[in-house]
């Protein structure tokens, strides 16, 4: 039998001597670091109260009332407030290093999503790596937002995000499309009309084909695909779009609307995979490029599921802060830092910082 001891915090009292000299002069003994309050909780404790709110995503009230059942540490929500907002301000440093390391990468992946903060909807946009997270809070999903994020303007490495063509306006970056968005979608496609639309079978099959090819290359340490090989994907892709073209001829008949006639979803996906096929193979070119864009969908998945589990964010400037913390949490977590020691390092000021890059 596993089970759990009574556990209960532990209280020291720290005594400070003051001590007169024969001339008259008193001398008081120093507090130890970290030591500033008649009655304050140590960092541990702190700790664990920011993991229960930036990790289990509890809401202030609930986390109180666990830590007052088990521990029997009548905490208010109010102070658990503090210890989120003290956190969140240690971590400016950590923060401009993480940001300028994601900016000096050479393979970041973005995504954004809607979130709700100060009673409206608002974008959150991320950009991270296999080591390194970022967040940053906006009114807009489009370029002001990914601007005010901050990374994508000055990247120069290669972008990996989905199909929303306001990423690819920053040229200054090479593109690489993820392919779970086109299974995905192709998988609509066939689903919805399999014989008339069979390029989306067939294309599906070779993407799959394709990506397990360079899996088994990176399994065999090589560095890139033979060239015949790449080769004879590349003219396969090109026969199937052929056929695609063919299945979807361009729309000739209007709807009543002004503006360019309307064209369906199999008529979109396929001229994006066309006009944009260098992007949507990056990863069969470059080994350092993934099939997919599953890194940043889950780091943003976190996010969702805090909305989800305590709702919005009454304040902006709560918001910020959660999302400081996630970014410290979820940084360390990829390069293999205990959660709790880093948390307790927070606590006591003393934020853990990821290194800095080797000249």
């Amino acid at each position: 039998m596993f089970d759990l001891p009574p556990v209960r915090l532990a209280v020291c009292e720290h005594r400070a001597q003051r001590q007169r000299c024969a001339c008259g002069h008193v001398t008081s003994a120093v507090f130890p670091a970290g030591v500033s309050a008649p009655t304050q909780y140590g960092p541990r404790m702190r700790a664990l109260a920011v993991y229960l709110i930036a990790v289990q995503h509890l809401p202030y009230k609930r986390a109180a009332g666990l830590l007052a059942d088990w521990l029997g540490a009548p905490l208010s929500p109010g102070t658990l407030v503090a210890f989120v907002k003290d956190g969140a301000d240690d971590l400016g440093a950590f923060l401009d290093r993480v940001h300028q390391q994601i900016v000096d990468s050479p393979v970041v992946h973005f995504d954004e999503t809607g979130v709700r903060a100060g009673g409206r909807g608002r974008w959150l946009h991320s950009s991270s790596t296999k080591t390194l997270t970022f967040y940053a809070l906006h009114d807009r999903r489009g370029t002001e937002g990914i601007d005010h994020a901050g990374v994508l303007p000055r990247f120069q490495g290669i972008a990996v995000h989905d199909g929303w063509p306001q990423y690819r306006a920053y040229t200054s970056a090479t593109h690489a499309l993820c392919n779970a968005h086109h299974l995905r979608e192709l998988l609509a496609i066939i689903e919805g009309d399999p014989e008339g639309q069979s390029w989306a079978g067939k294309i599906d099959m070779l993407l799959r084909a394709l990506h397990a090819t360079v899996e088994e290359a990176k399994a065999a340490e090589e560095q890139s695909l033979d060239p015949w090989t790449l080769a004879g994907y590349r003219a396969a892709y090109e026969q199937i779009i052929a056929l695609g073209h063919q299945q979807n001829p361009p729309p000739t008949k209007r709807t009543g609307k002004r503006g360019p006639i309307g064209r369906s979803a199999s008529a979109n996906l396929l001229r994006r995979l066309d006009e944009q096929r260098e992007h949507v193979l990056r990863f069969a070119h470059d080994f350092r490029v993934p099939f997919d864009n599953n890194l940043a969908e889950r780091d943003i998945r976190m996010i969702k599921i805090q909305q989800k589990v305590s709702g919005c964010w009454r304040t902006t400037a709560g918001a910020n802060r959660f999302l400081a913390l996630r970014a410290y949490i979820s940084t360390s977590r990829k390069q293999d830092r205990d959660t709790i020691d880093t948390l307790a390092r927070l606590a006591k000021h003393q934020p853990w910082l990821p290194a800095t890059a080797e000249p």
